[in-house]
């Protein structure tokens, strides 16, 4: 039961929400426009507010019901709701369903840490708030987001006492944050070139 959790926990995390709303709201594939990109920073400036936080919304659902409720289809293991979580963010950034082609990863991680522990994600929250305020630079917001995870895990473990719950959660929290990198290389390149969109930026799509 634990691989038929992980397999499930995958294939909810792999429907492409993104990319379902754009088409039924705004009949148009998010995929051609502006990064290409099937999550909500892309469908917001492709559609608009309301089916960027539909999207928004059902990608973070998705992770959190993996992390939360299908992990508990094997029973009590400690470890599967921070392993479930992760399967559905991997999911989500490689879906089974556009042949391996998906999002970055950002609103599955707040509903998978979100099934984990609230207070960190509401503080790694509180990371990306503070820096796309400064910047405006969504992606920069998210990097740091998933890059602070490790720190708050280690952070609060050492200070409450490390357990087993902590070490889930660090392993989960450090290959969120590699995926994370490796989700936005292309972002990290646009920053450096100066070329990023920043938040507000609408695209045209016809």
């Amino acid at each position: 039961m634990i691989w038929i959790s992980l397999l499930l926990s995958y294939l909810i995390g792999a429907i492409p929400f993104g990319l379902i709303v754009t088409k039924g709201w705004k009949k148009v594939d998010v995929r051609r426009y502006g990064s290409g990109n099937i999550g909500f920073t892309n469908v917001l400036r492709v559609a608009g507010p309301i089916p960027g936080f539909i999207t928004l919304a059902l990608d973070i659902l998705k992770a959190y019901i993996s992390a939360r409720f299908v992990s508990r289809l094997a029973g009590d293991v400690p470890y599967l709701t921070a392993a479930c979580g992760v399967a559905a963010i991997v999911g989500h950034n490689w879906t089974v369903y556009l042949k391996f082609k998906g999002g970055k990863g950002i609103a599955t991680t707040i509903g998978a840490f979100l099934a984990l522990d609230p207070t960190l994600t509401l503080l790694g929250l509180g990371v990306w708030a503070v820096t796309v305020g400064l910047t405006r630079y969504v992606s920069l917001g998210s990097i740091l987001f998933v890059c602070s995870l490790p720190v708050w895990v280690a952070i609060f473990g050492s200070v409450e006492g490390w357990s087993n719950r902590y070490t889930y959660m660090i392993v989960a929290a450090g290959v969120i944050a590699i995926m994370g990198l490796v989700r936005h290389i292309s972002n990290i390149k646009r920053l450096i070139n100066g070329t990023e969109r920043k938040l507000g930026e609408r695209v045209q799509t016809s």
